[in-house]
């Protein structure tokens, strides 16, 4: 057999089992948005793309990324894409707003999401109340960022509307929009949060990335990032969610054994801000809050809902089924198939 002939004949023989895979799924192409891709929030969908893990799945995956959550919410909600890779609180949030969403593969356990003061325009500041009548930047309006910075002023006494928030992104523009005071706190995410505490720029308030003090701001276990999508594209496409679930949960016991050295080598370079130690002091901070396994915990939508209700009176009266925003029957068959180690 001729080299080249040999060489064909070998690769093909390495795409079967993808290309078979990929003609059994119902939506072999998919397109997913997200809000902040660069966040280690979302750092499991960066590794199972970078990896190739969908595309040992079979699948074919777009990737369009937004400013925030919410917008990757109002593209699915469109229907200019299948899934989005958020805030597992948008489930509960919509169901309430009579649209059914199911979160099926879990990226983080705890938000990791920081709120801090800036120290030049509040030099004085003493509690969570001085934020009256501030200016707060968020990675978009509506986005997790915003619910999280909302619940912490509720336990302050304080309402959306006694404070103004500014969207600013998940990147370089936060970070410069807090160095020029132009915002007076921040509610976001690493590696913005690392960079910004490193350089004194930044005096954290509420940390969420250790998830035994997430655990105690909203009373129990809150997932955050997940993937999720319309219940009825889940209902639909079973083999292509569990293809997603399944890339996913590789990518999530990737991390889980994985040291900073080798995620700085798999992440895009533009994630790192500029500043590798940065990024890997940021990847230590947030590694404990990743979820190890995908699987999403049977309180979490439960939590989810308080920390809704407690600033969102149509949630707070709403009576929602909270079973039915998530589902771990993915997750399970993921886990059977890439077991630990």
């Amino acid at each position: 057999m001729h080299r080249r002939t040999f060489t064909l004949a070998t690769a093909s023989l390495v795409a079967a089992p993808a290309l078979v895979r990929a003609q059994s799924l119902e939506r072999p192409q998919v397109s997913l948005a997200v809000g902040g891709k660069n966040l280690l929030y979302y750092l499991p969908l960066t590794i199972a793309e970078q990896l190739g893990y969908f595309k040992a799945e079979g699948l074919d995956l777009t990737i369009n990324d937004f400013a925030g959550g919410s917008q990757a919410l109002r593209a699915l909600v469109g229907g200019s894409v299948d899934v989005v890779s958020g805030a597992f609180e948008h489930t509960v949030n919509m169901q309430a707003k009579g649209q059914r969403l199911t979160a099926f593969v879990l990226q983080g356990r705890a938000p990791q999401i920081v709120l801090g003061i800036n120290p030049k325009t509040m030099p004085n500041f003493k509690s969570v109340a001085d934020l009256k009548g501030k200016k707060i930047g968020v990675t978009a309006p509506g986005s997790s960022t915003n619910v999280m910075a909302n619940f912490v002023l509720a336990k302050a006494g304080l309402k959306p509307s006694d404070v103004s928030f500014v969207g600013v992104g998940a990147s370089s523009g936060a970070v410069a929009a807090m160095r020029a005071g132009q915002i007076d706190a921040l509610s976001n995410l690493d590696p913005v949060i690392t960079l910004l505490a490193r350089s004194g720029d930044l005096k954290i308030v509420t940390d969420t990335r250790n998830v035994a003090e997430a655990d105690k701001v909203f009373g129990g276990p809150m997932p955050a990032g997940c993937l999720y999508a319309k219940s009825e594209f889940v209902e639909k496409n079973p083999a292509t969610v569990q293809a997603l679930a399944n890339a996913m949960v590789r990518a999530d016991r990737w991390i889980a054994a994985a040291g900073p050295g080798d995620v700085i080598k798999v992440v895009p370079e533009a994630y790192l801000l500029g500043d590798r130690a940065v990024y890997i002091d940021a990847f230590l901070a947030a590694k404990g809050a990743l979820s190890p396994d995908g699987m999403i915990p049977d309180k979490g939508s439960d939590t989810a809902f308080r920390a809704l209700a407690s600033i969102d009176a149509e949630i707070a009266s709403a009576k929602l089924d909270l079973k039915a925003v998530y589902t771990n029957e993915f997750v399970k068959k993921a886990n059977a198939k890439y077991p630990k180690g």
